[in-house]
């Protein structure tokens, strides 16, 4: 028998791990990759909870910011944090809201990378 067979086997084996590493290691900076984005949330959002709930997903997905009723009839206000976590409450802004709200449409605007986090927390404003 040969043994490169085996040989160029164990070669390959060993890579694995490092390819595996580098794909971790890329998914870790995106992770940390932090992102801020503004947002206006349209339709049936006010007197129907909608701040409430959007400070509770907020916490709970873990991204930082702010949420307020505007004069016109609308919820603005600005999520910051690791960009995967910003991508979820900006999906949950545009599709979920609180149980009776109906979302026509979501604006976002000056979404951005950004070095540190102006906020420490997820709060209403008023």
């Amino acid at each position: 028998m040969c043994p490169l067979p085996f040989l160029a086997a164990a070669v390959a084996a060993s890579r694995t791990p490092l390819r595996l590493l580098g794909r971790g290691l890329a998914a870790m900076s995106a992770a940390r990759r932090l992102k801020s984005v503004d947002y206006e949330v349209f339709g049936r959002v006010q007197g129907v909870c909608f701040r409430m709930y959007t400070e509770d997903e907020a916490r709970k997905i873990g991204v930082v910011g702010w949420v307020k009723n505007t004069s016109k009839g609308t919820v603005t206000g600005q999520v910051q944090g690791p960009e995967e976590k910003v991508n979820s409450m900006m999906s949950w802004l545009s599709k979920v809201g609180s149980p009776s709200s109906r979302i026509d449409r979501t604006n976002f605007s000056n979404e951005k990378t950004i070095s540190q986090l102006d906020y420490s927390n997820f709060s209403i404003r008023y």
